[in-house]
């Protein structure tokens, strides 16, 4: 495949969803404008079953450099993953087996598939970095992390912010940003690109592959979609949108974010143009704006069929309040209303399905659900939320 040095691709690759790049934006756009094939990556952990829309960003930027012809790896941390990566974690995270962390990346190449092409002329590439990683001796370890200091590491936010809370750090922790630099090396990369919280990860391979390498890595760190608290994405606030969700859920959850959201999240999770995003007037109709968006993050990861019917599913259920026809059915191992949530995956606990029914968030045939002792009978339409349905068989 011809390598594109077309500028106004280059110039939005450069610009679009981009919070910075390292050593600088310059150096970057003359490689690009070389005409010669980069080869660069982006790693994904796989500490959850599914991809989230925060990946979701990073594909559209890896897709960007595909576009151009440029060799893209889709890294799977199947090493990483079992440590896992303290970035933003007030504590150490609850490490993970290698059976927990295979089972999770069984469906990511799927999932990324919607957005990246992995066959064709120049098909994305996906390693596993316990390619490397588990063939390390612990010598070859020891010499690896005698290229960082104990003060550096200690310069992470999060660290610092333990340290004053008394909390602990483990040695572990440390290794991983020591770790994840270490794949540019094993896949001598011209590039890494990633989130803006991976910055302090990823410039560890730059220290790397300048020491072990001599070679001059570029860092593309993208801005992260964060809501009007400036807090991420996340399955806590109930607004992670996973790219495995159903195209109701993915459309709803769209809908709920909130209006200084509309612009940032037209920049990060679709293709519309950015010129028309700039000509958008976020005053005058916010939700019908918001519409778009829901319908365009949609398509984006799941395709335009998808929008269509995750738009149907918002106009009749949520806006004009209708039953949807095509409920799923269970058969509840018991009649009680906190079995049934808990049954049809509507909750995960069942001390989260007294809370919502105590919310008032959970209805039978229409009406609220006033106590938790309520049962059901054959028939019965069960309602959480506004767009969670099931009938009882």
């Amino acid at each position: 495949m011809a390598i594109s040095t077309d500028q106004k691709k280059i110039q939005e690759l450069l610009t679009r969803g981009v919070e910075h790049i390292y050593p600088k934006t310059e150096f970057l756009k003359a490689r690009l404008e070389e005409g010669k094939q980069l080869s660069l990556y982006t790693g994904y952990d796989p500490t959850a079953p599914t991809l989230h829309i925060g990946h979701g960003i990073t594909l559209l930027k890896l897709k960007q450099f595909q576009d151009l012809g440029h060799k893209v790896i889709f890294l799977i941390g199947d090493f990483t993953g079992m440590i896992g990566d303290p970035t933003d974690k007030s504590s150490a995270r609850q490490k993970l087996t290698r059976e927990e962390v295979v089972s999770n990346y069984q469906t990511y190449k799927d999932q990324a598939a919607k957005i990246l092409d992995f066959d064709g002329e120049n098909p994305v590439e996906v390693k596993y970095n316990s390619e490397w990683h588990s063939k390390m001796t612990f010598a070859d370890v020891i010499e690896l992390s005698s290229n960082f200091t104990v003060q550096r590491m200690l310069e992470r936010d999060m660290f610092q912010k333990r340290i004053e809370e008394e909390k602990p750090i483990y040695l572990h922790e440390f290794m991983y940003p020591l770790m994840q630099g270490y794949d540019c090396v094993a896949m001598d990369v011209d590039g890494e690109v990633g989130g803006n919280d991976q910055t302090f990860n990823m410039l560890a391979g730059r220290t790397l592959m300048k020491q072990l390498k001599n070679k001059e890595k570029f860092v593309l760190t993208g801005k992260l979609l964060v809501d009007n608290t400036g807090a991420k994405m996340s399955k806590t606030a109930g607004n992670m949108i996973a790219l495995s969700d159903t195209p109701e859920d993915m459309f709803g959850k769209v809908m709920s974010w909130t209006d200084d959201m509309i612009q940032s999240g037209f920049e990060l999770c679709t293709t519309v143009p950015m010129e028309d995003i700039k000509s958008m007037d976020t005053e005058k109709n916010p939700r019908d704006l918001k519409l778009r968006l829901a319908y365009e993050i949609t398509k984006t990861f799941l395709g335009q069929d998808a929008a269509e019917q995750g738009k149907q599913h918002f106009e009749t259920v949520i806006q004009h309040k209708q039953t949807p026809t095509d409920i799923p059915e269970m058969s509840p191992s018991n009649a009680d209303i906190i079995t049934v949530l808990v049954e049809a995956h509507m909750v995960k606990s069942s001390s989260e399905a007294r809370r919502a029914i105590e919310q008032g968030g959970v209805k039978i045939n229409d009406k609220k659900v006033d106590h938790i002792e309520q049962t059901v009978t054959s028939g019965d339409i069960i309602q959480k939320g506004k767009r969670f349905f099931i009938r009882i068989a």
